[in-house]
């Protein structure tokens, strides 16, 4: 049976406030379990999402899920460690750093990457095979406290850690731990329910996906409308989905 580790308050949500010290206790445990090879199942701003790093994790959240390799999964990140690791001009470096501590949105960056980085010499070549597509690499970046702190914390162990929303595939998303289906939630080896994520919507939608070769849109998520406004204001850029 799956472990569980409950909000603080039980009516919590990822919007409420969670103590640093619990949410950095909480990274750790998740991380201690991913480097293993396990998986979880966590909250984050956009929807929750289910992680691992090792080949076994990874081929069993694809099975739970149903879900088509011709998907990659996504990079836990940050600007800071797609400023390391993404090969964009430093226009665009900036303009992704100015997204998240200006307006402060979530948002997931596709752009090629430096596959020969320090970051990923221990990753098995399925899994980077697995969350690469057309040498480029999905970084889900701002997605709430507890992803940033697990990013910060997988980049300073050096240990990449990847995954996808946690439901069936093309189910949409999920908000709350316990409507997961149970088909996902039976996979896994621990559930961190922190309550109602903050961007909870009726279209079921997560991240805004977006390919910063020319600024298209992969897949319109939560948040697009203020993303679409900031790029524009800001940059003169006009985001448009992918036909």
């Amino acid at each position: 049976m799956s472990q569980v580790i409950k909000p603080v308050h039980p009516n919590s949500s990822t919007a409420d406030f969670v103590p640093k010290e619990k949410i950095e206790k909480d990274a750790k445990q998740i991380l201690d379990l991913v480097w293993q090879g396990g998986v979880a199942i966590l909250p984050l701003d956009v929807a929750y999402a289910i992680i691992g790093c090792k080949e076994i994790a990874i081929k069993r959240i694809f099975n739970a899920k149903q879900r088509s390799y011709e998907k990659p999964s996504g990079l836990f990140s940050s600007w800071q460690i797609s400023h390391e690791v993404h090969i964009l001009p430093d226009e665009k470096r900036s303009m992704i750093r100015e997204i998240v501590e200006i307006e402060k949105l979530p948002f997931s960056v596709v752009a090629p990457f430096k596959k020969d980085h320090p970051f990923f010499k221990d990753v098995d070549p399925f899994v980077l095979q697995s969350s690469t597509k057309a040498n480029t690499l999905d970084m889900l970046i701002n997605a709430g406290f507890l992803h940033d702190e697990i990013a910060r914390q997988s980049w300073e162990a050096g240990i990449p850690v990847f995954g996808s929303s946690a439901n069936t595939s093309l189910k949409g998303s999920k908000y709350r731990a316990q409507d997961i289906e149970p088909e996902v939630l039976s996979a896994v080896d621990l559930i961190v329910d922190y309550g109602l994520s903050k961007y909870h919507n009726a279209l079921g939608r997560s991240s805004t996906i977006i390919d910063f070769s020319d600024f298209s849109v992969i897949r319109v998520g939560v948040m697009f409308d203020q993303l679409k406004s900031a790029f524009n204001s800001r940059f003169n850029i006009d985001l448009k989905e992918k036909a």
